[in-house]
Protein backbone atom coordinates (compact mmCIF):
# COMPACT_ATOMS: atom_id res chain seq x y z
CA UNK A 1 0.00 0.00 0.00
CA UNK A 2 1.60 3.40 -0.98
CA UNK A 3 2.15 5.65 2.09
CA UNK A 4 -0.75 8.61 0.93
CA UNK A 5 -3.37 5.43 0.32
CA UNK A 6 -2.40 4.89 4.01
CA UNK A 7 -3.01 8.00 5.64
CA UNK A 8 -6.27 8.37 3.17
CA UNK A 9 -7.81 4.77 4.58
CA UNK A 10 -6.64 6.17 7.85
CA UNK A 11 -8.01 9.51 7.75
CA UNK A 12 -11.46 7.93 6.36
CA UNK A 13 -11.19 5.39 9.07
CA UNK A 14 -10.77 7.80 12.18
CA UNK A 15 -13.89 9.75 10.71
CA UNK A 16 -16.33 6.78 10.73
CA UNK A 17 -14.97 5.94 14.09
CA UNK A 18 -16.10 9.62 15.38
CA UNK A 19 -12.55 10.36 16.16
CA UNK A 20 -11.02 13.74 15.67
CA UNK A 21 -7.11 13.97 13.53
CA UNK A 22 -5.17 16.45 11.87
CA UNK A 23 -3.88 15.84 8.29
CA UNK A 24 0.04 17.39 7.77
CA UNK A 25 0.79 18.32 4.34
CA UNK A 26 4.09 19.17 3.15
CA UNK A 27 2.88 22.31 0.75
CA UNK A 28 6.03 24.23 -0.06
CA UNK A 29 9.82 23.69 -0.32
CA UNK A 30 13.42 25.32 -0.65
CA UNK A 31 16.88 24.06 -0.68
CA UNK A 32 17.48 20.88 0.82
CA UNK A 33 14.84 18.80 2.38
CA UNK A 34 14.09 15.09 3.67
CA UNK A 35 10.56 15.01 1.52
CA UNK A 36 9.52 16.40 -1.43
CA UNK A 37 6.24 18.82 -1.45
CA UNK A 38 3.06 16.82 -1.22
CA UNK A 39 4.05 14.41 1.68
CA UNK A 40 1.51 13.86 3.96
CA UNK A 41 1.25 12.59 7.57
CA UNK A 42 -2.34 11.87 9.76
CA UNK A 43 -1.38 12.37 13.62
CA UNK A 44 -4.02 11.06 16.09
CA UNK A 45 -5.05 12.26 19.30
CA UNK A 46 -3.13 9.73 21.49
CA UNK A 47 0.04 11.63 18.80
CA UNK A 48 0.37 8.17 16.54
CA UNK A 49 1.14 8.69 13.09
CA UNK A 50 0.47 7.46 9.67
CA UNK A 51 3.08 8.74 7.21
CA UNK A 52 6.05 10.80 7.70
CA UNK A 53 6.84 14.65 6.87
CA UNK A 54 10.06 13.86 7.01
CA UNK A 55 11.51 12.43 10.77
CA UNK A 56 13.40 14.07 13.41
CA UNK A 57 13.01 17.20 15.69
CA UNK A 58 10.80 19.12 12.61
CA UNK A 59 8.56 15.93 12.67
CA UNK A 60 7.87 16.31 16.25
CA UNK A 61 7.44 19.83 16.15
CA UNK A 62 4.61 18.94 13.20
CA UNK A 63 3.30 16.94 15.57
CA UNK A 64 2.66 19.12 18.36
CA UNK A 65 0.73 21.66 16.20
CA UNK A 66 -1.00 19.29 14.76
CA UNK A 67 -2.57 18.18 18.20
CA UNK A 68 -2.80 21.85 19.33
CA UNK A 69 -5.03 22.15 15.80
CA UNK A 70 -7.04 19.03 17.27
CA UNK A 71 -7.86 20.47 20.21
CA UNK A 72 -9.01 24.18 19.03
CA UNK A 73 -10.31 22.88 15.11
CA UNK A 74 -7.63 25.89 13.97
CA UNK A 75 -5.53 25.36 10.56
CA UNK A 76 -2.26 26.30 10.84
CA UNK A 77 0.62 27.10 8.39
CA UNK A 78 3.86 26.68 10.31
CA UNK A 79 7.64 26.93 8.44
CA UNK A 80 10.82 25.21 9.54
CA UNK A 81 14.01 26.32 8.98
CA UNK A 82 16.77 23.32 8.23
CA UNK A 83 19.60 25.08 8.80
CA UNK A 84 21.76 25.23 12.46
CA UNK A 85 20.97 22.87 14.96
CA UNK A 86 23.14 25.43 17.58
CA UNK A 87 20.64 28.14 16.77
CA UNK A 88 17.31 25.51 17.29
CA UNK A 89 16.55 24.32 14.24
CA UNK A 90 14.89 21.41 14.09
CA UNK A 91 17.37 20.11 11.53
CA UNK A 92 20.75 20.88 9.41
CA UNK A 93 19.76 19.63 5.28
CA UNK A 94 20.08 23.44 4.79
CA UNK A 95 16.66 24.06 3.43
CA UNK A 96 12.86 25.94 4.42
CA UNK A 97 9.59 23.61 4.45
CA UNK A 98 6.36 24.67 5.13
CA UNK A 99 3.49 22.62 6.04
CA UNK A 100 -0.35 22.75 6.23
CA UNK A 101 -1.66 21.46 8.82
CA UNK A 102 -5.67 21.15 9.29
CA UNK A 103 -7.91 19.07 11.61
CA UNK A 104 -10.30 16.80 9.86
CA UNK A 105 -12.98 16.53 11.88
CA UNK A 106 -15.14 13.78 12.86
CA UNK A 107 -17.86 12.87 11.79
CA UNK A 108 -20.97 14.50 13.56
CA UNK A 109 -22.50 10.96 16.12
CA UNK A 110 -25.73 10.94 16.95
CA UNK A 111 -26.34 9.08 20.13
CA UNK A 112 -29.99 7.72 20.47
CA UNK A 113 -30.30 6.19 23.94
CA UNK A 114 -33.70 4.18 24.29
CA UNK A 115 -34.52 1.75 21.26
CA UNK A 116 -38.60 2.61 22.18
CA UNK A 117 -40.71 3.61 19.09
CA UNK A 118 -39.20 7.17 19.01
CA UNK A 119 -35.56 6.07 19.60
CA UNK A 120 -35.87 3.67 16.68
CA UNK A 121 -37.14 6.62 13.93
CA UNK A 122 -35.06 8.61 15.39
CA UNK A 123 -31.81 6.15 14.49
CA UNK A 124 -33.28 5.56 11.01
CA UNK A 125 -34.37 9.74 10.39
CA UNK A 126 -30.26 10.43 11.72
CA UNK A 127 -29.02 7.78 9.14
CA UNK A 128 -30.76 8.78 5.93
CA UNK A 129 -29.55 12.42 6.90
CA UNK A 130 -26.00 11.19 6.88
CA UNK A 131 -25.19 10.90 10.50
CA UNK A 132 -23.09 8.51 11.71
CA UNK A 133 -25.70 6.91 14.44
CA UNK A 134 -25.60 4.87 17.78
CA UNK A 135 -28.29 3.15 19.15
CA UNK A 136 -28.23 2.01 23.06
CA UNK A 137 -30.62 0.23 25.09
CA UNK A 138 -30.43 -2.33 28.09
CA UNK A 139 -32.72 -4.11 26.12
CA UNK A 140 -30.90 -6.25 23.56
CA UNK A 141 -34.73 -6.58 21.37
CA UNK A 142 -34.38 -2.85 20.63
CA UNK A 143 -30.75 -2.94 19.92
CA UNK A 144 -29.47 -4.72 17.30
CA UNK A 145 -28.90 -4.63 13.64
CA UNK A 146 -32.25 -6.75 12.24
CA UNK A 147 -34.06 -4.06 14.88
CA UNK A 148 -32.28 -1.21 12.77
CA UNK A 149 -30.33 -1.85 10.12
CA UNK A 150 -26.89 -0.35 9.26
CA UNK A 151 -25.51 1.70 12.17
CA UNK A 152 -22.35 2.62 13.52
CA UNK A 153 -22.91 0.77 16.74
CA UNK A 154 -25.45 -1.30 19.00
CA UNK A 155 -24.43 -0.81 22.91
CA UNK A 156 -26.54 -2.42 24.94
CA UNK A 157 -26.21 -1.65 28.51
CA UNK A 158 -27.81 0.50 31.06
CA UNK A 159 -28.41 4.07 29.65
CA UNK A 160 -26.29 5.24 32.84
CA UNK A 161 -23.30 3.40 31.84
CA UNK A 162 -22.98 4.02 27.91
CA UNK A 163 -20.31 6.95 28.45
CA UNK A 164 -18.54 3.90 29.33
CA UNK A 165 -18.62 2.09 26.24
CA UNK A 166 -18.66 5.30 23.81
CA UNK A 167 -16.50 8.07 22.89
CA UNK A 168 -18.68 11.21 23.25
CA UNK A 169 -16.62 14.59 22.04
CA UNK A 170 -17.41 18.03 21.22
CA UNK A 171 -19.19 16.24 17.94
CA UNK A 172 -21.54 13.99 19.82
CA UNK A 173 -25.24 14.42 19.93
CA UNK A 174 -27.21 13.13 22.55
CA UNK A 175 -30.58 12.09 22.06
CA UNK A 176 -32.43 10.49 25.35
CA UNK A 177 -35.56 9.40 24.53
CA UNK A 178 -35.94 7.11 27.64
CA UNK A 179 -38.69 5.53 29.72
CA UNK A 180 -38.72 7.29 32.47
CA UNK A 181 -38.09 9.69 36.05
CA UNK A 182 -35.92 6.80 37.74
CA UNK A 183 -33.51 6.12 34.43
CA UNK A 184 -32.94 9.75 33.95
CA UNK A 185 -31.49 10.91 36.80
CA UNK A 186 -28.74 8.15 36.92
CA UNK A 187 -28.48 9.68 33.45
CA UNK A 188 -28.11 12.41 33.51
CA UNK A 189 -25.37 13.32 35.66
CA UNK A 190 -23.20 11.05 33.46
CA UNK A 191 -23.96 12.53 29.90
CA UNK A 192 -23.45 16.06 31.81
CA UNK A 193 -19.63 14.81 33.09
CA UNK A 194 -19.13 14.58 28.93
CA UNK A 195 -17.70 16.77 25.59
CA UNK A 196 -21.20 16.24 24.09
CA UNK A 197 -22.27 19.22 21.42
CA UNK A 198 -26.23 18.54 22.19
CA UNK A 199 -28.07 16.85 25.11
CA UNK A 200 -31.73 16.30 24.48
CA UNK A 201 -34.28 14.49 26.93
CA UNK A 202 -37.87 13.09 25.75
CA UNK A 203 -40.77 13.83 27.97
CA UNK A 204 -42.93 16.70 29.05
CA UNK A 205 -42.71 19.75 31.05
CA UNK A 206 -43.83 17.67 34.21
CA UNK A 207 -41.58 15.09 33.75
CA UNK A 208 -38.50 17.67 33.02
CA UNK A 209 -39.31 19.38 36.36
CA UNK A 210 -39.99 16.75 38.60
CA UNK A 211 -36.58 15.09 36.68
CA UNK A 212 -34.91 18.67 37.74
CA UNK A 213 -35.89 18.39 41.46
CA UNK A 214 -34.69 15.20 41.49
CA UNK A 215 -31.37 15.65 40.56
CA UNK A 216 -30.95 18.54 42.65
CA UNK A 217 -31.83 16.91 45.87
CA UNK A 218 -30.18 13.45 45.18
CA UNK A 219 -26.91 14.35 42.81
CA UNK A 220 -26.66 17.76 43.89
CA UNK A 221 -26.79 19.63 40.39
CA UNK A 222 -27.37 23.13 40.07
CA UNK A 223 -29.12 25.40 37.77
CA UNK A 224 -26.16 25.74 35.88
CA UNK A 225 -25.89 22.03 35.00
CA UNK A 226 -29.17 22.37 33.54
CA UNK A 227 -28.89 24.78 30.61
CA UNK A 228 -26.89 22.11 28.64
CA UNK A 229 -29.57 20.41 28.75
CA UNK A 230 -32.87 20.29 26.03
CA UNK A 231 -35.80 19.02 27.65
CA UNK A 232 -38.36 18.58 26.45
CA UNK A 233 -36.69 17.99 23.45
CA UNK A 234 -37.46 19.03 20.28
CA UNK A 235 -38.81 21.93 18.32
CA UNK A 236 -42.02 22.64 18.47
CA UNK A 237 -44.14 20.57 15.71
CA UNK A 238 -47.44 19.62 17.88
CA UNK A 239 -45.81 16.18 16.34
CA UNK A 240 -46.98 13.27 17.48
CA UNK A 241 -46.42 9.98 16.29
CA UNK A 242 -42.75 8.73 16.42
CA UNK A 243 -41.43 9.95 13.16
CA UNK A 244 -43.21 13.57 13.38
CA UNK A 245 -41.45 13.48 17.39
CA UNK A 246 -38.39 12.29 15.41
CA UNK A 247 -38.35 15.06 12.70
CA UNK A 248 -38.98 17.72 15.44
CA UNK A 249 -35.75 16.51 17.10
CA UNK A 250 -33.64 16.38 14.25
CA UNK A 251 -35.10 19.70 13.37
CA UNK A 252 -33.29 20.78 16.96
CA UNK A 253 -30.07 19.04 16.39
CA UNK A 254 -29.34 20.18 12.59
CA UNK A 255 -29.95 23.96 13.86
CA UNK A 256 -27.78 24.57 17.10
CA UNK A 257 -25.27 22.25 14.78
CA UNK A 258 -25.26 24.88 11.87
CA UNK A 259 -26.08 27.94 14.50
CA UNK A 260 -29.81 28.58 13.30
CA UNK A 261 -32.31 29.97 15.20
CA UNK A 262 -35.38 27.85 14.09
CA UNK A 263 -37.60 30.75 12.98
CA UNK A 264 -40.04 30.59 9.88
CA UNK A 265 -38.30 31.51 6.90
CA UNK A 266 -41.62 32.57 4.95
CA UNK A 267 -41.96 36.47 4.29
CA UNK A 268 -45.35 37.56 3.81
CA UNK A 269 -44.75 40.90 1.28
CA UNK A 270 -47.56 43.12 2.08
CA UNK A 271 -47.30 45.03 -1.01
CA UNK A 272 -47.19 43.39 -4.55
CA UNK A 273 -43.40 43.61 -5.63
CA UNK A 274 -42.40 45.86 -8.57
CA UNK A 275 -41.35 44.35 -11.86
CA UNK A 276 -37.85 44.96 -11.58
CA UNK A 277 -38.34 43.36 -8.05
CA UNK A 278 -39.75 40.63 -9.66
CA UNK A 279 -37.08 40.02 -12.43
CA UNK A 280 -33.86 40.66 -9.41
CA UNK A 281 -35.67 38.11 -7.86
CA UNK A 282 -36.00 35.83 -11.05
CA UNK A 283 -32.47 36.12 -11.26
CA UNK A 284 -31.40 35.22 -7.67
Amino acid sequence: MSEDRAVFEAALTAKERGERVALATVVNVTGSVPRHAGSKMLVRQDGTIVGTVGGGAMESLVIKEALAAIQDGRTRLPSYSLNDLANGDPGICGGTVQVFIEPVGASPTLLVIGGGHVGKALAELGLWSGWRVILSDDRAAFCNPDYVKDLAGYIVCKPSQVTEQVNINAQTYIAAVTRGLPVDIDLIPALLATEAAYIGLIGSRRRWALTMKALREERGLQDSDFKRIYAPIGLELNAETPQEIAISIMAQVTMLRYGGDGKVMRRIVETPLTTDELQTAEKQ
